[in-house]
């Protein structure tokens, strides 16, 4: 805090945010023309680019120790840009998609959002750290495993499985983030990790 009681400027310009502002302007980029070419190359490729800039940007933010709270928010809203387009992309593609894609939409935009910024609760650098706060919490939703399947699963499965299933899966995730969220917020804020 400055003398004038306000909180000193936020560090915006850095590497991790770079890579999250490139992967996500090509994720959505490469997303849209897959919409306006109905392409299913340039919809891998909007995948591709979403799912390994993001680990990519992860990645830069420990090694060079640029991980920032505003980077993490960054990070969140940015990966909601990116799904949001790449399922738009899968939806008109393979229009057997829709379900399951929009049980996914609601969770990840919405109740999986609210759960990724609770955070900022506690004098955490990201979501990657709430095992300090819940270890259970951190493991359904924030573990490299949790992560894979919370993004992934239910695009590949819409893709692969029968419809049944990759909705029956959406609502599996669905629940696990609704029980999170519910759990999150029962946290007393105070509790120092």
């Amino acid at each position: 805090m400055t003398a004038l009681g306000l909180s000193p400027p936020v560090t915006l310009l850095n590497v991790p945010n770079a890579i999250t502002g490139v992967r996500t302007a090509g994720a959505v980029g490469f997303a849209t023309a897959a919409l306006t070419r109905r392409s299913g190359h340039l919809l891998v490729a909007a995948y591709l680019i979403y799912w390994v800039g993001d680990i990519l940007d992860g990645v830069a933010a420990r090694a060079l120790g640029q991980e920032t709270r505003a980077g993490a928010v960054f990070d969140i809203v940015a990966d909601r840009a990116c799904t949001s387009a790449c399922a738009a992309g899968l939806v008109v593609l393979r229009p057997s998609t829709a379900v399951p894609m929009a049980v996914f939409l609601v969770q990840f935009m919405v109740i999986d959002q609210l759960l990724s910024l609770m955070f900022l609760r506690w004098p955490l650098l990201s979501p990657n750290y709430f095992a300090r706060v819940d270890r259970r919490i951190y493991r359904w939703n924030w573990s490299p495993p949790a992560k894979a399947l919370n993004t992934a699963a239910v695009a590949i499965l819409s893709i692969w499985a029968p419809v049944a299933v990759a909705v029956a899966f959406a609502l599996g995730v669905t629940a696990v983030k609704v029980v999170s969220l519910i759990s999150a917020a029962g946290l007393p804020a105070s509790a120092r990790p």
